[in-house]
């Protein structure tokens, strides 16, 4: 049975959010340090409804050897 890898690439809007003690972020200047940019240590939550898929791809998957060089076919 052959078997096929589908790849939606999709925009959504996020939040990410972090829980940090006082001493990681000075509150009088409202600088947030380390944290400015979320990062690997944060919780990325999707907004429900903001997903759109702006392409989808197909193409036939072999789990033995998954060569990037295959034809693909896309619905842009």
């Amino acid at each position: 049975m052959v078997k096929y890898l589908i790849r939606h690439y999709v925009t959504a809007d996020f939040f990410a959010e972090k829980v940090v003690n006082e001493n990681e972020i000075d509150t009088i200047k409202n600088d947030l340090k380390a944290n400015s940019i979320p990062n690997g240590s944060f919780s990325f939550v999707m907004l429900k409804g903001t997903e759109k898929t702006v392409r989808t791809t197909y193409e036939i998957y072999d789990e033995k050897l998954n060569d990037r060089d295959k034809e693909c076919t896309s619905n842009e």
